[in-house]
């Protein structure tokens, strides 16, 4: 069963969808206890980054959540904030991220971006390099994915990037390790690609 956190940031309603028209079972979660039952979990993410940490901190979940993730190594996917949390710190704020994943979370710089209103970056855009992970099978690269963020995830280890995107810089535009990972754009929004990567994360199998 796939658990699709709820700790008062993101699109959990269309996230479910998606899951129940493919069949695929899953729960809306807000406690630590419910937790217990999840074979994987989702980190939806809209807002800023401290508020979507402060959020999850007063839900009670983050220290369940730790756990699973860090000594239960449950799969997880992070979504727009919810990956960017994934690291150890953002410019937005200053409270400290998870940390599961090393990096800070960087600004654009407006000077570096020609198209306007510059930020937030908003819409369709393609990722490139992805590396050849079963969680993108079957995605359309050229049909991209549907971004709105203003702040990005700067890796500290190469090893982490799962795929790249371009506006006015090249930026991480997902990244992983092992049954962690993370996307800046929001599958829940991206059509056809979107729900195959959902479906791909259903899907994975790990021993």
């Amino acid at each position: 069963m796939i658990g699709i956190v709820d700790y008062g940031s993101g699109n959990i309603y269309a996230i479910a969808t998606i899951f129940k028209n493919l069949n695929i079972k899953h729960k809306i979660i807000s406690s630590p206890e419910g937790l217990d039952e999840a074979e994987k979990l989702i980190l939806p993410g809209v807002g800023a980054f401290d508020e979507t940490m402060q959020q999850l901190i007063d839900s009670g979940l983050q220290e369940k959540l730790n756990y699973l993730v860090l000594e239960k190594k449950i799969p997880v996917f992070g979504i727009c904030v919810g990956m960017q949390i994934l690291g150890n710190g953002s410019d937005e704020g200053e409270i400290a991220g998870l940390g599961w994943i090393p990096g800070m979370v960087k600004k654009f710089d407006k000077k570096i971006i020609s198209n306007k209103p510059y930020l937030p970056h908003m819409g369709w855009n393609t990722i490139k390099n992805p590396k050849k992970h079963p969680i993108f099978n079957n995605i359309d690269e050229d049909f991209g994915f549907y971004f709105v963020h203003s702040y990005y995830f700067e890796c500290e280890n190469e090893e982490n990037i799962l795929s790249k995107c371009n506006y006015g810089i090249e930026f991480t535009s997902s990244i992983y390790d092992n049954h962690i990972f993370g996307m800046q754009f929001h599958p829940e929004k991206s059509h056809r690609n979107g729900v195959q990567l959902l479906k791909n994360f259903a899907e994975l199998e790990y021993a």
